[in-house]
Parts: structure tokens; C-alpha cells; sequence
């Protein structure tokens, strides 16, 4: 006896409606094991940007050759030279490599879907906090302490301009 089991891929949702699909390519990246912090400031930073200098910037980025600027979690983030219209700011490597291969993702879609990758922007990026990874740390005389490690989800939707 032959057991048919039929495999369905999972479908994400987006926090983005009204998106014209012939000019639009949408990339996600779900549970990664990236700080949201991190990812929420990198996706403020590159939104609005072309999709080719997003990819530069954050190579610049993972080789510490520009910073992030960090504009809501900034308590005890030191200041940077190179940024100019706000002060603060961290180079979060680990962060950026994950999203540079979400972008990477979106670009490789809307070639297949035969958008222009040179007109691609960056109208929509988005982080999430995803569900935790529950641990604990032990402590001296047999107690614990919990440790939580949090996933994030990252949205990308570039168009063709």
C-alpha cells in the first residue's frame, strides 16, 4: 500500500497590501537568529534606498567601514565619525549579513520574475520579533536563571521603478 503525502510550502503573510505583483518582488526571512534591535535600525536605514546600494552599504557594514546609526536603542552606543546627521551608532555584523542575504533573495525573484534589477527600490523592509528559544544558565547552589533568545522575521518588497 502506497501512502501519498502531499507537502505544501508555508505561505508568509506580509505587513504590506495593495503591492501591484507585475512590478513588485516580495523576499522574507523568518527565525533568523539575529538581534530585532539590530535588524529594525538596518531595515530603517536601507528602506528607500535602490536595491544595489543597499547590497553596498551593507557590505560596508559587515567590513566596519560604515555604521549603523542607532536611533531608538541607543543607551550606551558610542559615537561615530562617519556618520553626519546622527551621532550614534554600532556596526552589527551578524545582523547585516543575515539581511544582505534576505536582499540578495529579492533580487535573484525579481530577475526570475524579469524586473529590472538595475531600477529595483527598496519600498518596504520590516523587522519583527519572532518566538523565543527558551534556555536556562545555572547558578551556584543548584538554581537557574533563564536565558531567552529571540528570532527575528525580515520583509523585504523591492520595485521596479
Amino acid at each position: 500500500m502506497i501512502i501519498m503525502v502531499e507537502y505544501k510550502l508555508p505561505e508568509y503573510k506580509i505587513s504590506v497590501f495593495g503591492l501591484d505583483a507585475d512590478r513588485t518582488a516580495v523576499a522574507t526571512g523568518r527565525n533568523l537568529r539575529i538581534s530585532p534591535k539590530h535588524a529594525r535600525e538596518i531595515c530603517r536605514e536601507c528602506k528607500g534606498k535602490y536595491l544595489e546600494a543597499a547590497q553596498e552599504y551593507l557590505g560596508q557594514v559587515i567590513n566596519l567601514e560604515r555604521s549603523v546609526p542607532f536611533r531608538r536603542y541607543r543607551k550606551k552606543v558610542p559615537h561615530r565619525s562617519d556618520l553626519i546627521k546622527w551621532p550614534i551608532g554600532r556596526y552589527p555584523q551578524k545582523a547585516a549579513k543575515e539581511i544582505l542575504r534576505v536582499l540578495e533573495n529579492a533580487e535573484q525573484n525579481s530577475s526570475f520574475k524579469g524586473l529590472e534589477v538595475s531600477r529595483l527600490r527598496i519600498t518596504h523592509m520590516a523587522a519583527q520579533r519572532g518566538k523565543k528559544i527558551r534556555g536556562f544558565t545555572p547558578r551556584a547552589h543548584g538554581r537557574s536563571s533563564p536565558s531567552h533568545n529571540t528570532l527575528t522575521h525580515i520583509e523585504v518588497v523591492v520595485t521596479e521603478e
